[in-house]
């Protein structure tokens, strides 16, 4: 494809490829978040601009671009899902002496694991708050919001370097 027509407005959206590829990292991010696994979050990524080049999906306008993108981010990630859960319980009806194991298990936490879960939580949110200002700013922007680097750079008028430093020392004062 030439790069004329990737900066055209596609004839199946009314959108400029550029735009679309704008929000490529933020969807890896999202995308990152859930699946927890790198490789497998840029693929289906990749799933979201094949849907959006191909035509099969159109953007209305209704909504920001973004919030779109991730709509159908979210859709393929559910779909993913699914076909992890069919295959895997396909493939556990066996267990390696060849009888069949008909045991059902909860994927769910347990109460207990939720309230230890939930118990760390509120102590790392309370370690956080008693980190200097520079620290605690950074930690509450850049990871609890999930704000962009350059973002956060400009709101506290650092450099990336700065930033990069700075979430590194929260980060072993939160470990200490």
């Amino acid at each position: 494809m030439t790069s004329a027509a990737l900066l055209s407005p596609s004839p199946t959206c009314g959108l400029c490829w550029h735009e679309v590829l704008e929000h490529r990292d933020y969807l890896v991010r999202f995308a990152r978040r859930k699946l927890h696994d790198p490789a497998l979050a840029e693929d289906v990524v990749h799933d979201v601009f094949e849907v959006v080049l191909g035509g099969r999906a159109r953007f209305g306008g209704r909504s920001a671009l973004r919030s779109w993108l991730v709509g159908i981010l979210k859709n393929k990630l559910v779909d993913l899902i699914r076909d992890r859960v069919r295959y895997s319980a396909l493939d556990s009806d066996e267990d390696e002496s060849g009888e069949s194991n008909n045991q059902q298990v909860c994927g769910a936490p347990r109460p207990d694991d939720l309230a230890e879960q939930r118990e760390r939580l509120a102590l790392v949110m309370a370690r956080i708050q008693q980190l200097p200002d520079g620290l605690r700013e950074v930690m509450e922007w850049r990871v609890l919001n999930d704000e962009p680097t350059d973002v956060v750079c400009e709101r506290l008028g650092i450099s990336q370097d700065s930033l990069f430093v700075r979430l590194h020392r929260a980060r072993k004062r939160l470990d200490a």
